[in-house]
């Protein structure tokens, strides 16, 4: 049997459709005469395009593993821009890493699985192609590989490595990416894109951390008494499946308004925060609105939002982490999903266990996951632009338009306003969902990353964009009002649906022998998290105390050694505490320090993490106690 018919039985068992998309001719293709081959005197095959050798015309073998063992310097995936023969994938595979393929040229490809016997390589259940076209595949391909590398790192007991030692590493064949360098450019940014999110994570831990240990230690007592979203669960997936209507806050919502009620009578609706005004300008109160970012301004969103139509009919769907007030605005039933952070999760997990949404950093991503968790087959999507189509952020009168008008003069207009929030995100142009080029930023793509990678894991859920003028998302089809429309009308439908969860969580929920149950045990997880934050803290601030000390003297040997073993048993003693990630949230990340003497450099670091960490549980404690 021919290396091909191997190659070609692997690929048709284990990558579905990836043999017809490779073999599939295309006009990008090379020609014939663009490929040649030769035979290396290692006994290998070397590819030659367009006059340019693509690997070592003398043993491509041991270039490749010079290549990947250079790069070998972290635990992520591999990402291999232009594939050749495969001689550095396969290098990269036998590290035991996830290895990303992007290829433009099918045809490369399909020459490649003639030549060389991949068996072994392809049987590997951590390799990923992204081939052609317009490699709109590479964040969620990223997000899946990143995945199957943190769970080799726990297989491997290697959790432990730094962020830097996370890295993906990125092999690019310069002959291959120098054929279309538009075309591996726009994979390359939205690579760049994908690994700035450990960046923006930390960035907003270091400016956020204290709001939301604030907002929390005054939230406790609602995850004591607010029911979990997970009693909604299946709420539209019951006998006849019930569509789900979410509205994100772009630009596009704009043209919804007119059909806003008419929608909202033949599907359940789901605004995000900011897009709640949106509906209340129209009249339309929606089933339930999403809040979870902690900001006093994000609550600002809801201003004069409830009752302006009598009663209101919306149920809030909150993180225990938002602003406090937002807590107390009346709010038809309020609902709580998992907290996001380890104080909150640590209550709910003594107390009650709320059901848990997907965080992709924006609040649309958390309002998408709550409609997939009510168990809809069909989400129609308004809004989620993911861009600046005709150079506007949002719908008209959102409450960062209604900001802009307010504080602009003469000097600062609303127009200088908008100029700063398309710049600051660094912004660039991108494919539009309708054909053509669309202005985003990073953030924003970072966010189609996420709806990428999910739409392709629910595969059986189907998202329907309305009004294409946003940012490519691959899994999110182009429709038009008038198809969704056509549904049938289905309120009162909905309408008895939710009361029935209502009635059903009132009466489980808010029994009085399990409302008993749940305060005693919420005064319990209260206990033990003072008693196991003033513990590490007092542990900390001893560390900090020998750390310092020893640092002072002029230490001998065994001297240095009883040391490291009183440092060590304080930093077991943290380790084994049941709140230890409480305290740790705020913990920031310490610099290694460096001094010729390595005993000397172990202390200067081991002063500043027992110095921080106590002073971030001294931070926790100052608020619980209250």
């Amino acid at each position: 049997m021919s290396f091909f018919d191997v190659n070609k039985k692997i690929l048709l068992n284990q990558y579905p459709g990836l043999f017809e998309e490779i073999n599939a001719k295309s006009d990008c293709d090379l020609t014939l005469e663009d490929i040649k081959v030769e035979t290396t005197p290692a006994g290998e095959p070397a590819l030659c395009v367009k006059g340019i050798y693509v690997h070592s015309p003398r043993d491509p073998v041991r270039e490749a593993q010079r290549l990947v063992q250079a790069q070998n310097t972290g635990a992520g995936p591999f990402v291999i821009l232009g594939f050749g023969l495969g001689y550095a994938a396969q290098a990269a595979a036998g590290l035991g890493r996830p290895v990303i393929i992007v290829e433009k040229y099918g045809n490369l490809l399909l020459k490649a699985m003639e030549l060389r016997d991949f068996s072994e390589f392809l049987s590997n259940k951590n390799i990923i192609f992204i081939i052609g076209g317009a490699g709109d595949g590479i964040m969620n391909a990223l997000a899946i590989a990143s995945e199957l590398a943190a769970a080799g790192e726990s297989d491997n007991e290697s959790a432990q490595k730094t962020s830097d030692e996370k890295l993906l590493s990125i092999i690019a064949n310069r002959t291959l990416t120098g054929l279309d360098e538009e075309w591996y450019k726009n994979i390359e940014d939205k690579i760049r894109t994908w690994t700035m999110k450990d960046e923006v994570n930390t960035a907003t831990l270091k400016r956020f951390g204290k709001r939301w240990v604030r907002n929390l230690s005054r939230n406790m007592n609602a995850i004591r008494d607010y029911p979990g979203i997970s009693r909604l669960a299946g709420l539209a997936s019951k006998d006849n499946p019930l569509p789900v209507f979410l509205a994100a806050a772009g630009p596009s919502l704009d043209k919804i308004g007119p059909l806003l009620r008419s929608i909202h009578n033949r599907c359940i609706t789901v605004a995000v925060d900011t897009s709640l005004r949106f509906f209340n300008r129209n009249g339309v109160q929606p089933d339930f609105v999403l809040v979870v970012d902690p900001q006093f301004w994000n609550s600002r969103h809801l201003d004069r939002c409830i009752f302006q139509y009598g009663s209101s009919k919306t149920v809030l769907i909150a993180e225990s982490a938002v602003y406090p007030p937002v807590l107390h605005l009346p709010f038809r039933k309020i609902f709580l999903c998992s907290s996001l952070f380890p104080l909150g999760s640590f209550i709910e997990k003594q107390v009650d266990p709320k059901g848990k949404l997907g965080a992709g950093g924006s609040v649309t991503t958390t309002a998408w996951d709550f409609a997939r968790s009510l168990g809809a087959q069909d989400i129609w999507i308004a809004g989620l632009d993911l861009a600046f189509p005709g150079l506007k952020t949002h719908f008209r009168g959102a409450r960062f338009e209604e900001k802009a008008n307010s504080v602009s003069c003469r000097l600062n207009p609303v127009e200088t306003w908008v100029v700063r929030a398309l710049r600051d995100g660094s912004p660039f142009r991108a494919r539009s969902s309708a054909g053509g080029q669309v202005l985003t930023d990073r953030r924003l793509s970072l966010y189609a990353a996420w709806f990428e990678n999910q739409f392709s894991k629910y595969g059986q859920i189907r998202n329907y964009c309305l009004f294409q003028e946003g940012l490519a998302i691959a899994g999110l089809e182009g429709a038009n009002a008038e198809t969704l429309l056509t549904l049938p009308e289905r309120r009162e439908e909905i309408d008895r649906r939710i009361e029935t969860a209502f009635s059903k969580t009132e009466a489980e929920f808010n029994e009085p022998e399990e409302t008993g149950k749940r305060s005693q045990r919420y005064v319990n997880a209260v206990s033990v998290l003072i008693g196991g934050l003033e513990s590490i803290k007092n542990a900390a601030e001893e560390g900090a105390v020998v750390a310092k000390n020893a640092l002072k003297r002029n230490l001998k040997p065994y001297q240095q050694d009883k040391i490291v073993k009183d440092l060590d048993e304080i930093t077991q003693r943290i380790a084994n505490s049941e709140v230890k990630e409480v305290a740790g949230f705020l913990f920031p990340p310490v610099e290694k320090e460096e001094d010729k003497d390595v005993f000397r450099a172990y202390l200067k670091s081991s002063l500043k993490l027992f110095s921080s960490l106590a002073e971030a549980a001294a931070f926790n404690l100052k608020y619980h106690r209250t």
